[in-house]
């Protein structure tokens, strides 16, 4: 089983990156942009043998202990379907 473990600024955090990307956007034109807010997803592989409620506590414990800095992100888990 898998999880998106999607990553954001929280709001009122400066995203140089975003601002960056929207100022190349307005200046090809894309004038109906509003703001870029810029991110990251880490794809997480479990094993099979491991029930869905374990994947999202477990996953949880990663973001708080690695993958997130939870002073200035944000973040949500979501288990993806397996295809």
């Amino acid at each position: 089983m898998k999880v998106a473990v999607n990553i954001s600024l929280k709001e009122g955090v400066l995203d140089p990156e975003g601002q960056a990307i929207q100022d190349s956007l307005l200046n090809l034109d894309f004038k109906n942009l509003k703001n870029v807010r810029t991110g990251k997803q880490i794809i997480l592989d479990f094993t099979e043998n491991v029930s869905k409620s374990e994947i999202i506590e477990e996953a949880e414990k990663m973001c708080k202990k690695l993958l997130v800095n939870t002073v200035i992100e944000k973040y949500k888990i979501e288990v993806l379907e397996d295809n």
